[in-house]
């Protein structure tokens, strides 16, 4: 079973845990409540999270819907709720969703940024 600390420490796959905490969805929905990021993308995180246990997925149709498994998280799933309910943590998880798409940022010639 791989460390859950390292599987929510990826800022994308908290954003998606988050989504699913309360409710059961698609991973359409997932992947249209996030915007900047593709279906393929949504779909390796999605399993990443429930290789590790943390949603359950389960057959509808064609379609394959998903809830957080909270109990899962154990002493994490304190952290995780009270970092969702700090309204800066909106900001940060942009900022670091941003800053992984970008990359670093270049240093000009006397090593500032």
């Amino acid at each position: 079973m791989p460390d859950l600390l390292q599987v929510v420490s990826a800022p994308r796959r908290r954003a998606i845990l988050r989504l699913l905490w309360d409710r059961e969805r698609s991973a359409g929905e997932v992947h249209s409540a996030l915007g900047d990021v593709t279906f393929g993308a949504v779909s390796q995180h999605l399993g990443v999270l429930a290789g590790a246990g943390l949603v359950d997925r389960r057959a509808d149709g064609r379609r394959r819907l998903y809830r957080a498994r909270k109990a899962a998280l154990g002493p994490l799933r304190a952290w995780l709720e009270a970092m969702w309910a700090d309204a800066l943590h909106e900001l940060k998880l942009r900022a670091e969703l941003e800053e992984a798409r970008r990359g670093p940022r270049p240093r000009n010639r006397r090593g500032k940024r």
